[in-house]
């Protein structure tokens, strides 16, 4: 099983490729989604990551409230039926 992880208060020029790097030390990465603007293409500072089990627990609690390049983040198990697998 997997966990889907929201992830917030991202600096609007981080990539997914370095959200990537920050959660893959915790395991295996099974997707990321930044999500941006539809009109403008911005980045709104903040997207999913998906888990297994066992690394989405251990990946929200060792970034929750954490710095990430002088933002604290927010990561915590997303709500809603895509999180039900």
């Amino acid at each position: 099983m997997s966990k889907i992880i929201y992830v917030a208060n991202l600096p609007l020029s981080t990539s997914e490729q370095q959200v990537q790097t920050l959660f893959e030390q915790y395991g295996e990465i099974l997707s990321v989604k930044l999500i941006s603007d539809s009109e403008t293409g911005q980045m709104l500072g903040y997207g999913f990551v998906e888990m297994p089990d066992d690394a989405a627990i251990e990946a929200i609690k060792a970034l929750s409230g954490k710095d990430y390049e002088g933002q604290t983040l927010q990561v915590n198990q997303a709500r809603g039926r895509s999180n039900d697998r």
